[in-house]
């Protein structure tokens, strides 16, 4: 089983190299994932696509508050 904390850091590293196509490309990657019959890798990206949901939720509400 996937830490949670490697789940965020996974997440961290595709928001900074992807920005707001991270939630994509960690959506295609599931996707890839089921179709190879990788269940357990598409639950990964699953987890890491809800973390990045949440760290770019987080970093909006700080945007916001800095304004």
């Amino acid at each position: 089983m996937t830490s949670d904390l490697d789940i965020f850091r996974s997440a961290k590293i595709l928001v900074d190299q992807h920005g707001r196509n991270a939630i994509q490309t960690a959506g295609s990657r599931a996707l890839q994932m089921r179709r190879s019959g990788d269940a357990e890798g598409a639950v990964v990206w699953s987890r890491i696509m809800a973390a990045i949901q949440e760290l770019q939720r987080t970093k909006r509400g700080s945007d916001e508050r800095e304004h």
